[in-house]
């Protein structure tokens, strides 16, 4: 049983119901310790049989950048270009190689995966809910988030991940929002129209 309180309000609205998808950025810099920090809490969300298949470059230099912005689409080149950091959050199709690794009380893990029916989809899921709990974990250590899907993806794949078994998934721009860059809050769905109790 659960010893673990609710979350505070002021928690849940940083986390959830007072965050936006931030389009504009402060000039204010995010530390190398923060990145690490953040990805240090990321990796403890759940994946099955602890697979971890998201890999993540944190695009901070002038360089990396520059390498970045053709593969971009419209206003995602300048709102990237204007954040501290982007992060290419990748999928490792070969992420049963690490099984050993990270699940060793079951040897035969990694020929589970062996069918690509299977580790195709297993790599895919994990690896965006692992994007997912980025965002979380970028929202708990203070900082916001503007992810993104306007990308050629075979461009940031040869830029980025050449030579890999890594294929870019999607991509978050993470800084400290400006606030005249967010959007009025969008609806969303209420309760009967998307789950059911049964």
């Amino acid at each position: 049983m659960s010893n673990h309180a609710a979350l505070s309000d002021q928690a849940l609205a940083q986390l959830f119901t007072k965050a936006h998808t931030q389009n504009a950025w402060l000039d204010k810099p995010v530390s190398e310790t923060l990145l690490r920090q953040l990805y240090d809490l990321l990796k403890w969300g759940p994946t099955s049989a602890n697979c971890s298949p998201a890999r993540f470059i944190f695009v901070t230099s002038t360089e990396a950048k520059a390498r970045l912005k053709p593969h971009l689409s419209g206003n995602n080149s300048e709102k990237t270009m204007a954040a501290p950091v982007c992060v290419i959050i990748g999928t490792d199709y070969n992420f049963a190689e690490r099984l050993p690794q990270l699940f060793p009380h079951m040897p035969s893990a990694r020929d589970w995966f062996a069918d690509p029916k299977v580790s195709v989809p297993t790599a895919e899921r994990n690896a965006s809910l692992q994007g997912a709990y980025l965002m979380l974990a970028a929202r708990a250590l203070g900082l916001d988030c503007g992810p993104m899907s306007g990308f050629d993806s075979a461009g940031v794949d040869a830029a980025f991940f050449a030579g890999t078994s890594v294929k870019t998934n999607f991509l978050c721009n993470l800084g400290y929002g400006d606030p005249k860059g967010v959007f009025p809050r969008a609806p969303r769905l209420d309760f009967a129209d998307a789950a059911k109790l049964i």
